[in-house]
């Protein structure tokens, strides 16, 4: 009996995970030392050349495995059926995109805080995931359900929560993943 062939069938997010598991591995050998240069944003000087860098490359860092964990099984879940739909270089920008934007925003309104892991992708992919099997210039249902239950509920968590969880990246990532969704069904 023949076994069957291991396939490297999602480019995009599979690399994307390795690369992340390298990076929370360099994290965490390096006492966060790793982390903090180089898959960390946060306000440093514009001369930095690193400041840019970490602009794209905070969504690699994660603050411990089980951070690594939570967010990567749900890109691993979601990610390849959108990058089977939406193509590998669609989705690569979408997600330097939603880097960018989040890391930026990280960077004007919350000047004291440090972000990393990849939170706001997977709230991205999420919300983008709705958008699949619908049809140009339609609504999904679903995608309604969706935005209310997870931005709801992190709208909510950013008032109340005292935690060290960015729920402005969750919500940024979210609206990331609408955007994405109506202008690519609209260009259908």
């Amino acid at each position: 009996m023949k076994l069957p062939k291991i396939t490297y069938n999602s480019p995009v997010i599979l690399s994307f995970t390795l690369a992340a598991l390298a990076a929370t591995i360099a994290g965490l050998v390096t006492g966060g030392g790793a982390s903090m240069l180089l898959f960390s944003v946060y306000r440093a000087p514009l001369t930095d050349p690193l400041f840019y860098l970490r602009l794209f490359t905070h969504i690699l860092g994660h603050a411990d495995l089980s951070h690594f964990l939570g967010n990567f099984t749900i890109i691993l879940l979601v990610g390849p059926m959108l990058e089977e739909k939406y193509g590998a270089k669609r989705l690569l920008m979408m997600i330097a995109f939603t880097a960018l934007a989040t890391g930026l925003i990280n960077v004007i309104f919350f000047p004291g805080t440090a972000l990393l892991g990849a939170s706001g992708i997977v709230f991205m992919m999420i919300l983008l995931s709705s958008f699949a099997n619908s049809g140009s210039g339609e609504i999904p249902l679903t995608l309604i359900f969706v935005a209310v239950l997870y931005l709801g509920t992190e709208i909510i968590n950013g008032i109340f929560a005292q935690d060290n969880i960015s729920q402005m990246a969750h919500i940024i990532g979210g609206a990331c993943g609408c955007c994405f969704g109506w202008i690519i069904g609209k260009r259908k």
